[in-house]
Order: structure tokens, then sequence, then C-alpha cells
């Protein structure tokens, strides 16, 4: 017989053809991530031409994307609870395409602002239940890397956004074909979300087990109908109950004592994940790159190198998940990270503006990148997918990613600060200790949940009464 979540064809080999197509459509959402998050840095120039910028109202532009990822990230869960996955990212698929439209033609900077708070919204939306999604559908022993298609994907948006950026540049109102293109990925991605099943672990706790037996009997395609059996009567286990998932999933849920150290790992990985300086790297790397001795045009094309060593490290890391385990991958790039980051502050620390250390310091922020690809990129949304109980998963998700965006917003907003009053040394010694206390955080508090069943992984976490 086989395990509950493989597929078996008449060759008697497993196939996750079924669940990789509804993996790949769901993670178009993080495509759409990356790429709006990733646009606005060619768009940028060209905005400010248009409406006459100054630094604070560029600066405004900019980051009220991160401000609508918060509060998309916080309300997506909870209505994820009420109302089932599929229908929440069948909205933020529109939202998506709303905010493209908005900031493609947008008369005023207050209007592009507007816009950039309405992406905001889809990217908090889709950075929480994307991986949820995924990882409710996936078979156990390959599910990290099925839950990494969704951060392969918001890499290649970012990419994709740079080449449009690159392609676009000589064009009329450049920047505003830039955002608009978003809208095409976004249709697609609500379109693809309209055809694909709900969750059938969420339609187990609602009590449709039929509905859920016909999910993971289309996922899973014409496999061992006693696996699939096996399977559903793990998800039905617990009681249902139609009418407790709304009221399990308030926001005073999280503080029971069941779900705590779930909490904990969750949220920690989130905020020591973000002041690690992951995104200050990726955000400021060519500022960082002319502060080590680089030229400007040799600074631009460093960055382009770093953003294509992490699309193309994050397959391997993707690989690896599964292979090697979450707390064993994320332990160890973590350490990697700090030594990289030391590295880099030795560099800058000892060289200053002297271009003979400048490629030494691109050395560091490469591994240091590479690093991130293969290891926290991959687990940072892997791991809270896992870990929450079923009837508060989703919103468990939503503090968890508001956690996220809130630090990736603060750090972002202090990194200039930290520059100026600490010097680069200073700044990335900070956060090489930083990583290594995701280090120490990940071997005390961070579950290993490699091979398990959700269901598996929830018995473990709760504490016995």
């Amino acid at each position: 017989m086989a395990s509950p979540g493989t597929t078996v064809t008449r060759s008697g080999r497993a196939s996750l053809r079924p669940v990789t197509g509804v993996a790949l459509v769901a993670a178009l959402g993080g495509l759409l991530f990356g790429y709006d998050t990733g646009v606005i840095s060619g768009a940028l120039l060209s905005i400010e031409s248009d409406f006459g910028l100054s630094s604070f109202s560029s600066g405004v532009v900019v980051s009220s994307i991160l401000v609508g990822a918060m509060i998309g990230a916080a309300g997506a869960g909870n209505l994820s609870d009420r109302h089932g996955r599929r229908p929440v990212l069948v909205v933020a698929a529109g939202i998506f395409t709303l905010g493209a439209a908005m900031a493609a033609f947008a008369p005023s900077a207050a209007m592009l602002t507007a816009a950039r708070v309405v992406l905001g919204l889809g990217i908090g939306a889709a950075s929480n239940l994307v991986p949820v999604y995924i990882a409710e559908l996936a078979p156990p022993r390959f599910r990290g890397r099925l839950v990494g298609l969704n951060q392969l994907m918001i890499t290649l948006g970012i990419v994709l956004a740079y080449v449009a950026n690159y392609t676009l540049k000589d064009v009329p109102h450049d920047w505003r074909w830039m955002f608009g293109l978003a809208a095409v990925p976004a249709v697609l991605f609500g379109v693809g979300m309209l055809v694909l099943p709900e969750s059938p672990r969420w339609l187990a706790l609602r009590g449709e087990a039929a509905r859920a037996r016909a999910v993971l009997r289309r996922v899973r395609g014409d496999g061992d109908p006693a696996a699939v059996e096996a399977e559903l009567n793990g998800l039905t286990a617990g009681p249902a109950d139609p009418g407790a998932a709304p009221r399990r999933g308030r926001w005073r849920a999280l503080t029971d004592r069941s779900v705590r150290p779930a909490i904990v790992a969750g949220v920690g990985l989130q905020i020591l994940g973000q002041a690690s300086g992951v995104n200050t790297v990726i955000y400021y790397a060519p500022k960082i790159f002319e502060s080590s001795g680089l030229g400007s045009s040799s600074a631009v094309l460093a960055t382009v190198g770093v953003g294509v060593v992490n699309l193309l490290m994050t397959p391997v890391g993707m690989l690896a998940v599964d292979r090697f385990g979450r707390t064993k991958l994320l332990g160890t790039g973590a350490v990697v990270m700090a030594l990289a980051l030391a590295g880099l502050a030795a560099t800058l620390a000892a060289g200053g503006q002297d271009s003979s250390f400048a490629w030494l310091a691109v050395l560091f922020v490469v591994v240091f990148i590479a690093a991130v690809a293969t290891t926290l990129n991959v687990v940072v949304f892997i791991i809270p997918s896992e870990l929450y109980p079923l009837r508060i998963r989703g919103t468990a998700m939503s503090a968890t990613m508001f956690s996220n965006w809130t630090m990736n917003f603060l750090v972002s907003l202090t990194f200039l600060t930290l520059l100026d009053a600490l010097g680069g040394a200073g700044t990335f010694a900070l956060y090489a200790a930083v990583c290594a206390l995701l280090a120490v955080f990940t071997a005390r508090r961070i579950p290993e949940t490699r091979g398990k069943s959700l269901e598996q992984i929830e018995r473990e976490l709760t504490p016995a009464r």
C-alpha cells in the first residue's frame, strides 16, 4: 500500500504532477509578490521626474507597499479560517489587478502611493495564504519543496521586474507600463484559483469529509484509494464542528497554551530573520557596494549578480529542505550568514574606500545571499505553514506575517540611520550578531517537521493537559 500523501501510477511509481500543478498556479501569488516589490527600483527615477518628488516623498511611495502588506497579512488569515483559503486568494488576485491598474494610470504621487498600498494588501494576503494553501494540499514527503515553489516564484518575480525595468526604460511613460504589466499574471492568478480546489484540511475542519475526499483524489491523481482514505482519516480524526472554525479562529485563540510553542517558533523566526539584515542587502545593494569603493556602474553590475545568485540558489534550497530537514538547513545557513556578514564588516573596516577591498566585500555579500537563498528564504514560509494547529492556522499565519512585514519595515527604515551612526563595519557586525542569535534560536525553539503530516506536527507541539 502507498503511504498517505503519495500518488501511485499504473507503473507503481509515485507521481507529483497533480499537486505540483496546483502548487504552481497558487505560487503565481508569490510571483506577483516579487514583481510588485521589485519593480519600484527601476520605476522610481522616472516617477521622481514626472511628479517632481523630494527624497521624503520618494520614500513614502516606496515604503507604502509595506504598510499595505502589514494590513493584508493581518487580515487575510482570519478571513481564510472563516471562509476558506481559495476565496481569499481569489480576492487577493483581484486586489493585485486593481492595484496594477491604479498604479499604471495614477495621475499624482498621492494616487500612486494609494495604489502601492493596494498592491501591498495583495502581497500581504499572498505571503500569508499561498504557503498555507500549498502545505495543506502537499504530501508530507514533498511538502517542503512544494511550499518552496512560492519562494522560487518570488525571486523569479523580482528578476522579471528587473528585466521589465531594463526593457522599458526608454519607452514613453515607462513606469506606467512597468506597473501595468503586473495585471497580466494577476488575472492569470485569479482565473487559476477559481478552478483550483479548496484545501482538504479546511474542508475536514468544517465537517465536509465528502468534499475533502474528492479534493484528495483530485490532487493525488489515480493513486491508491486506500491511501487517500488513510490520509482523509488523519484529517478527520479530531472533532469536526462546522460552526467552530470561526470561533476558534479569533485572535485571542493565539494566546492559548496549546499553541504557544508554535507561535514563539513561527513569530521568532520572522523577527530574527528580518533583523538579520537580509532585505537591506536586497534594497540597498548598490549603496553598500559604492561604500566599499566600487564605482556606480560596477555597483549596479554587482547588484544584478546578487539577484542572479538569489534566483539560482533558491532551487538548491528547495531540494535540500526535504532531504536534510528544516532546522539543520536553517541553523547551518544562519551560521554561514553570520560569518559572511562578519567578513563584510571586517572588510569595510579594513578597506574603507580602498577599491582593492571592494570585490572582497562583493564576495562576502554573494556568500551571504547564497546562504539566505538556500536556507532562510526557503524555510521562512515553510516552517510557520507547518507548525500551527488547523483550527487557527490562517489567523496564526496573519500574526506571523504581520511580524515579518513590520520587522521588514523597521529594518529598512533604520538601515541608513545605522549606517550613518555605526558605519558599514558596525552595522554589518550588528547584523552578524543577529544571525548568530538566529542559529541559537533555531536549535532551541524550532522543531523539525520534515516528513511528518501536519496532524502529527500538531499533536507533537500540543502540550499534555
